[in-house]
């Protein structure tokens, strides 16, 4: 990985750490990222589409869960799980997620999940709003590492944001695919890795990994599925 791709990558780290208090806001649709009643029934209409996919994909028994952020899909899978792993490389989103769930089949990792490995395997590995911020040319790396980290019949779920320029903040400037800078609301900017996704896409890639794939996409916002190993 290139040195300017590290800067990148731990400014990455350094504005989810920063936006822990308020990342809530962009999924719950409040604040910057309020655009009216039409638009939250849409948006809540299309992450209950997931959830219920979530819940079909059947997630149990030992879980990792990569990026678990503040705990939104983390309950979810705490409530099915025998034992579940979370990792994310802020202290400060962790935080929050153990005060929201509150489970004791919880283990949290701090860790960079571009510098880390699992040192076990588990039935089921989710991660949510996480592939977006892989670099393409991590892409490959991370799928192998999910796939090291399943066991033999395993399945591995994701969800992640369609290109929808309506699910940014009012006052945040468009960009496309690539290094993007994102705005807290005191103002400080940060330089992230977005890269979006379409279904067909991700189905070829996948695939030619040695996946068996099924990824769908709502009407607006999100790209979600789960793919199995072969």
């Amino acid at each position: 990985m290139a040195d300017g791709e590290h800067g990148v990558l731990d400014e990455q780290i350094a504005y989810y750490r920063a936006r822990a208090s308020e990342y809530d806001e962009w999924f719950l649709r409040e604040g910057r990222y309020d655009r009216g009643e039409e638009h939250r029934r849409s948006w809540f209409g299309e992450v209950a589409t997931v959830e219920a996919a979530l819940a079909e994909a059947s997630p149990g028994g030992d879980i990792l869960e990569l990026a678990c952020g503040t705990g939104l899909w983390t309950r979810h899978l705490a409530a099915k799980a025998t034992r579940l792993t979370a990792v994310d490389a802020s202290s400060e989103v962790i935080a929050i997620n153990r005060s929201r769930v509150q489970s004791p089949r919880v283990r949290y990792v701090e860790a960079d999940l571009f510098r880390w490995t699992p040192s076990a395997t588990y039935d089921f590995v989710f991660f949510g709003f996480w592939l977006s911020h892989v670099p393409l040319d991590r892409f490959d790396a991370f799928w192998t590492m999910v796939r090291r980290a399943l066991r033999p019949s395993g399945t591995a779920f994701f969800v992640d944001s369609l290109a929808a320029q309506d699910a940014t903040a009012r006052d945040q400037q468009w960009e496309t695919d690539g290094i993007v800078e994102r705005r807290l609301n005191d103002g400080q900017t940060f330089r992230i890795v977005k890269i979006f996704y379409e279904p067909s896409g991700l189905t070829t890639r996948l695939t030619a990994l040695g996946w068996t794939p099924d990824i769908r996409a709502t009407r607006n916002f999100f790209v979600y599925g789960h793919a199995l190993t072969r």
